[in-house]
């Protein structure tokens, strides 16, 4: 009798109610929305910063390379701070001054921001290497029918390159989820942040942080599960797979 009192105390202690499954559960959208643009930002800009890599002049791939290197070795928590305190900061200042505005940019997008910068530099060395796995052949036959350079690499070699790319995307993509826990630094409201906010209350830290990790788990497990079966789907069977990170 004693012992289930105990226990019932305890899960009392821990608040864990409906009203905090909700809370949780809001946080774990705020972080798919997160991870969704800054995936979705790394990829555009990724996909031009490959192109420009291997098909570019000189001046373009040394200038695709100065990015990569900078945002490959750049910590995301600090470049999360840059954006939101430095960048984001001195434009909505810049943007008030001259509308007489109270403009306000959201952690949610500082964090997507520099999300989406770090992955486009981790992204283009994957589509990089999926561009080279294509044959050259392609790419001067397609010259050969009357394809402009460009709508050759648009038309036939990109889609190609990012069907290859699918499995190193999906690592990406859990990668990309591990470092979106550190935008609750900045007040973005992700799963972190939440899950933060009740461990500052019930004081059960390490129940917490478990239970946060056991989310992360499940979304990973999610996210790269789809695109491996998207990848099943649109795979051509003989192109070899882009290498990861």
């Amino acid at each position: 009798m004693s012992s289930s009192v105990a226990l019932a105390a305890w899960w009392k202690s821990t608040q864990l109610t409906g009203a905090t499954a909700l809370f949780f559960l809001k946080g774990v959208g705020q972080t798919v929305l997160l991870i969704s643009g800054a995936m979705v930002m790394g990829l555009a800009l990724g996909t031009v910063l490959a192109a420009l890599q291997v098909y570019g002049p000189a001046w373009s791939r040394r200038l695709a390379a100065v990015y990569v290197w900078f945002f490959r070795g750049i910590p995301v928590l600090l470049l999360i701070l840059m954006v939101h305190f430095g960048f984001y900061s001195q434009l909505q200042a810049l943007v008030n001054d001259l509308f007489q505005a109270r403009v306000r940019f959201p952690a949610f997008l500082s964090a997507v921001t520099a999300l989406g910068l770090c992955s486009a530099a981790y992204q283009s060395q994957i589509f990089r290497g999926a561009l080279l796995s294509i044959p050259a052949g392609q790419f001067r036959a397609a010259l050969a029918l009357g394809f402009t350079p460009a709508g050759a690499v648009r038309g036939l070699i990109m889609p190609q390159a990012l069907r290859v790319s699918l499995p190193a995307w999906s690592n990406e993509y859990s990668i990309l989820l591990k470092d979106s826990a550190v935008a609750f630094a900045i007040g973005c409201q992700e799963l972190m942040f939440r899950f933060k906010s009740v461990a500052a209350t019930n004081y059960k830290f390490l129940l917490m942080f478990a239970l946060a990790g056991l989310a992360y788990y499940v979304l990973t497990l999610i996210g790269v599960g789809l695109l491996m079966k998207l990848y099943q789907r649109v795979r051509f069977p003989g192109l070899a797979e882009a290498d990861s990170h």
